[in-house]
């Protein structure tokens, strides 16, 4: 980023992979849906590709390509999304250093806000769960008639309701889809190394920075 941006006022966090690792009750839900369908499970480091892009996207990856007709994708996906309602937070669990990060974005006065793809009923639920103790305003999970990410839409919404440009603002995520919505609505992209994709993947999507801990993701957002 060049000298000319103005200081971080806002952050807009992805939610899997970056605030939490939800990635074993995805993928055991997931397998156990499957599993009774008759369908071949996956190993669980699969998942890490098939998440990111929406439950539609995930079940689409996930079911045997003769059953993904529209129908079928339809029909699955409910089933999924009950299976998954039953395990949602069985052994998902904050990554270590983001509490004490948020303390840190508190303290400093900054607005912090969540953007997911994962459904949005079940992404107000996560962030009440796992973290309850900050004022997230606004959450969205992906709704019905909304563009989801990497589309800036919402970004930049989020963006008006705190009234700052957009080059005020960080977005942060573990993901391709993350640094573009970033790149797309004219923020920050911050690239964090311990959620579900490699390296390598956030710096072909123009990540401005990229943060392997929580001490380098407050040097990300705060030079």
């Amino acid at each position: 980023m060049n000298g000319d941006c103005p200081p971080i006022q806002g952050v807009i966090f992805d939610l899997d992979g970056t605030l939490i690792d939800s990635l074993e009750d995805i993928a055991l839900s997931m397998n156990a849906a499957l599993e009774s369908m008759g369908y071949a499970p996956h190993p669980i480091d699969d998942y890490r590709y098939f998440v990111g892009e929406g439950i539609q996207h995930l079940v689409e990856c996930a079911i045997p390509p003769e059953h993904r007709q529209p129908d079928d994708v339809e029909r699955f996906l409910a089933y999924y999304r009950k299976v998954y309602r039953e395990s949602w937070n069985q052994r998902t669990e904050v990554y270590p250093g983001i509490a004490a990060f948020l303390d840190r974005c508190r303290q400093a006065g900054l607005h912090i806000g969540v953007l997911s793809n994962k459904p949005h009923d079940i992404t107000l639920d996560c962030v009440r769960h796992f973290l309850p103790d900050w004022p997230w305003s606004p959450v969205y999970g992906q709704r019905d008639e909304v563009p989801r990410k990497p589309d800036p839409t919402v970004a930049l919404e989020i963006a008006a309701g705190w009234e700052l440009p957009p080059q005020a603002i960080a977005f942060v995520g573990d993901t391709a889809v993350d640094m573009d919505t970033a790149r797309h609505a004219g923020m920050r992209a911050v690239g964090v190394t311990w959620g579900f994709r490699p390296e390598q993947e956030l710096r072909e999507h123009q990540a401005d920075f990229i943060a392997s801990d929580t001490d380098q993701l407050w040097e990300a957002i705060r030079s």
